[in-house]
């Protein structure tokens, strides 16, 4: 398995009763993306393990989505 970089963007989601903070990871070799609301390391490794779960590629890559 591979580690790939990723680069992580804050971003507002909309949420059941407004605008909630959320992260955008986005895989540094395809651009695929996934987001999760929260900005906390909770948050991070859920979109890293989002990315792997969705790979377009159908790849089992381990992604670096710390800050």
């Amino acid at each position: 398995m591979t580690k790939i970089s990723t680069t992580t963007e804050y971003i507002e989601l909309e949420g059941d009763y407004g605008p909630v903070d959320g992260v955008e990871v986005t895989c540094g070799e395809c651009g695929h993306s996934e987001t999760s609301f929260g900005t906390g390391a909770g948050s991070l490794n859920r979109c890293a393990l989002l990315l792997r779960e969705n790979c377009p590629r159908g790849e089992q890559n381990l992604y670096d989505a710390s800050e």
